[in-house]
């Protein structure tokens, strides 16, 4: 189709659908035309991904990419560009690295470094041993086994059995499995049972390294040769102290099929990596549209900026990151001059446990008690709903409505209303101008991991978009195939369009989006638990 009449189209549908909620239908029209027939989300996204790459936090990549994302809003014109920063850890990052298999048969392995496990120290060639170990009471098994070895510590497993396509859209049944309103519950064991299991890594790799093993090899958890590469012990003094690498589950596999028929094979590793502890820090990226009326609050719209290493960071969350940047420049752009100021932010540290998104929280928000000497993000992330008291700061309502978008590069199908049900009129009619393009509906129930999750604990209005799940949750999540190749133009384009239209509204609506009370017990469901019944 002519893009003009597209847009002509488009812009049509949205006169018909605007409803009389603060925005013009004008800037309505305006933002449409900008986002469609001269968008550069894909440009954006381009530089971000082929040019600079994953950025895991901390990592000299992450850096350029800080520097990169603060020359472009300042270059739109944006106002109160700044890095805010908390405290978190090392950086790392991967300069090489090979595994191959060297007997019975010479042969190349598909690999990655476990993200802040530390170099080899050229190559070590050892012969492998399959000892699977999931939790303590696995150790004792192996004691005295695994000195001079090559541990795999996974169990190999008969390998995946899809049950649904590998690319999805959402049909209006999916999207209406999601409204509904979930009956509060809390479980304080399931947090000590997670807690359990994120804290069993450091003690593995401690067990490892009393045992005598050179190095430790684990399985990915997806087929098709991907691999992923997550590790958390990012702490200063938490290093692990064994070098760390994940194996193509086909690679693993037959690895663990040779050893148990015959003689153990022999694996030559490689893994080149490089520490930074330049700077300790990590950083939120902030930029504002300052409102004309400096007593009437703010609006946000915010995805993680950070990534994992195996790919480029574009589905997750390159995507949601381009789309706010896109937001911004749309706005700004067509010059207008909303009553609230819009903020827009790209944490940091999302997938360490949305630490950037709960340092804003806690500095300008409200307080919770923690952390404490020793905690890491995954104890914060799965604890956090159980501390109390919750003392909210001078700023916090000051803060009107949070957008956030982190599910890919799927087209915007809604929101959720994070059983947020007094919230649900007012969203609808914010959303009606865009219902055309596949984005009108809200539903009840709550969606979890990202970075409104901490907003949401505490009593503020934080929503996630409801998306497409394309190929996210199949292949692209935290793998190496997360690249540009699998970002959608058109999908991308609507979403920047629906989020600079859902700003501008909320920034200019003289109605504000009711809030629950602040809570002063676990929160009304666990947000930490809850999965989308379409994954």
């Amino acid at each position: 189709m002519n893009r003009g009449l597209m847009a002509a189209l488009l812009v049509g549908a949205a006169c018909l659908a605007v409803p009389a909620t603060g925005q013009s239908g004008d800037d309505t029209n305006r933002i449409i035309d900008e986002g469609y027939n001269r968008s550069q989300v894909m440009q954006t996204a381009q530089e971000m991904t082929d040019g600079i790459g994953p950025r895991l936090t901390n990592s000299p990549a992450m850096r350029r990419a800080e520097a990169w994302a603060i020359g472009k809003f300042e270059g739109w014109g944006l106002s109160n560009v700044r890095r805010d920063g908390f405290e978190f850890g090392r950086g790392w990052e991967i300069l090489s690295v090979s595994a191959r298999m060297v007997a019975p048969r010479p042969l190349a392995l598909t690999a990655i470094p476990i993200a802040w496990t530390p170099s080899t120290n050229g190559p070590v060639t050892a012969p492998i041993i399959v000892a699977p170990m999931s939790k303590e009471e696995h150790f004792a098994e192996w004691k005295g086994k695994l000195a001079g070895k090559i541990v795999l510590v996974s169990l190999p497993g008969d390998g995946d059995e899809p049950d649904k396509p590998a690319f999805r859209r959402l049909s209006s049944d999916d999207i209406g499995k999601l409204d509904e309103f979930r009956q509060p519950k809390y479980d304080p064991d399931a947090l000590n049972r997670r807690l359990e299991r994120v804290t069993f890594a450091e003690k593995l790799d401690a067990f490892l390294k009393a045992e005598g093993a050179l190095a430790m090899v684990r399985q990915s958890y997806r087929d098709g040769k991907l691999v992923h590469g997550e590790g958390y012990n990012y702490r200063v003094g938490h290093s692990p102290t064994l070098p760390g690498i994940e194996l193509a589950a086909e690679d693993y596999r037959r690895l663990a099929r040779l050893a148990k028929s015959g003689a153990p094979p022999q694996l030559e590793i490689d893994s080149n990596v490089r520490y930074d502890d330049s700077d300790t820090r990590a950083y939120n990226i902030i930029a504002e549209i300052p409102g004309t009326d400096p007593k009437a609050g703010y609006v946000m719209a915010g995805a993680h900026f950070d990534s994992w290493v195996a790919g480029d960071g574009a589905t997750d969350n390159g995507a949601g990151s381009a789309v706010v940047m896109e937001a911004a420049r749309i706005i700004r752009k067509l010059g207008i001059r909303p009553k609230r100021t819009i903020r827009f932010v790209l944490w940091s540290a999302e997938e360490q446990g949305l630490l950037g998104s709960l340092a804003y929280v806690d500095k300008y928000l409200a307080a919770r008690p923690g952390p404490t000497e020793g905690e890491d993000g995954n104890a914060l992330y799965y604890g956090w709903p159980s501390r109390y008291p919750i003392t909210p700061k001078p700023g916090y309502g000051d803060l009107k409505a949070y957008f956030n978008m982190d599910n890919g590069s799927g087209k915007l199908r809604g929101i959720y209303a994070e059983g947020n049900v007094g919230a649900v009129p007012i969203l609808q009619s914010w959303l009606a101008p865009f219902a055309s393009m596949g984005a009108g509906k809200v539903v009840a129930g709550p969606t979890s991991g990202t970075d409104h999750v901490y907003m949401q604990s505490v009593g503020v209005p934080g929503f996630q978009f409801i998306q497409d799940p394309l190929d996210y949750g199949s292949r692209t999540h935290h793998s190496s195939a997360d690249t540009f190749d699998h970002l959608k133009a058109d999908d991308l384009r609507q979403a920047s369009v629906v989020m600079a239209g859902m700003l501008v509204t909320a920034a200019n609506s003289d109605k504000t989006l009711p809030r629950f009370p602040v809570p002063t017990q676990p929160t009304p469901y666990d947000p930490f638990k809850y999965k989308d019944p379409n994954d």
